[in-house]
């Protein structure tokens, strides 16, 4: 009886699809690009001109970079024709925004994760790219340009996920990329996961080592290579934060730091650890203290711990996961901003 059935719906369903279509009813369709969203997996990067936030450009984990000039209203493709489409990080030249920086290979390892090929600059507003070394570290999560010299632009690395090498860390270029250095360096397993710079002192950075593998089978996520780091230097000498600063204790794993743009002082650490949560430091990050461990801070951590303040209010806080969360008080609670899945 079953098989009657099936064959039934079998027939109907060929007969039903093998009807002609009547071309009347489409004659007016355009096709239309539809942007990023829906055609390049994850957005993993977005950087805006300042003086005209009209202009967007976002980086996608295995669709290139894309380009909005009307606030994101349509979109153009802008990286079609270099050797990878998988973008980290993106970062635009605010003095000139013709120039614009990306760091490929996307920075959130799942087991579908994209491969880069280095770092690449525009000098076109994205009409043409030149690749500017860099092709070894695999995955770019962060590129952060010098507001006061424009030669100076670091790029934070997380290396592969698949494999143990060198290239990862955090790399400084103090002559437009034509050469780099790598400034900050754990071990062959650890690569940067974050990289923020203090608005007011483009010498101070803080920067999140991660130790991370991934296989086939299995992930795993920290290690003695993980760790935070701050520099008041421009990346000559650093400062490992500890548990004596206010830290967890024994073995961190992925951390997201965000730095208050309004109050510099204020510094968040989402740190995964044994027990996740959620850090604050109110004196530029010397010390810290744990203010939230609850669920809402975030899930994966391995994977997301992104974690963004206001520009002008430094207690509200945007914790971006499967949902996007905002807290009001500083990180102490947050809620649901933008409700995913229906729950």
């Amino acid at each position: 009886m079953k098989r009657t059935l099936l064959l039934c719906v079998c027939l109907i369903s060929s007969l039903a699809f093998s009807q002609k279509l009547d071309l009347e009813l489409v004659k007016n369709l355009e096709p239309r690009n539809i942007g990023p969203g829906g055609m390049s997996g994850r957005v993993t990067s977005i950087d805006v001109v300042h003086d005209n936030p009209d202009i967007i450009y976002a980086g996608t984990a295995s669709g290139g970079l894309w380009s909005s000039h009307n606030g994101g209203v349509t979109w153009e493709p802008i990286f079609e024709d270099e050797v990878t489409a998988s973008i980290g990080a993106v970062a635009i030249q605010q003095s000139n925004p013709s120039v614009i920086w990306v760091g490929t290979g996307e920075g959130n390892p799942r087991n579908s994760l994209n491969g880069g090929y280095g770092i690449y600059k525009s000098l076109d507003g994205g009409k043409s790219w030149k690749s500017m070394g860099l092709e070894k570290t695999r995955n770019i999560h962060r590129v952060i340009i010098d507001p006061t010299n424009p030669d100076v632009v670091y790029a934070a690395a997380i290396g592969s996920p698949w494999g143990i090498h060198p290239e990862r860390g955090v790399f400084k270029t103090t002559d437009g990329g034509k050469t780099w250095k790598k400034i900050l360096y754990t071990n062959d397993k650890s690569g940067a996961a974050d990289l923020v710079m203090d608005p007011t002192n483009p010498n101070k950075l803080i920067a999140a080592m991660w130790e991370h593998k991934r296989d086939p089978w299995f992930f795993k996520s920290g290690g003695e290579g993980s760790g935070l780091y701050m520099t008041h230097d421009g990346g000559e000498n650093w400062k490992k934060i500890t548990d004596k600063d206010g830290l967890p204790k024994g073995e961190l794993g992925r951390i997201g730091v965000a730095i208050a743009p309004s109050e510099p002082n204020v510094v968040y650490a989402l740190v995964e650890a044994k027990k996740n949560a959620l850090y604050k430091s109110i004196d530029g990050g010397f010390k810290w203290k744990k203010i939230n461990d609850k669920s809402d801070i975030g899930n994966r951590p391995f994977y997301y711990s992104e974690i963004y303040v206001d520009s002008q209010n430094e207690n509200r806080v945007y914790s971006v996961f499967t949902y996007i969360n905002v807290s009001e008080d500083g990180g102490k609670s947050f809620k649901q901003l933008m409700p995913a899945y229906n729950a």
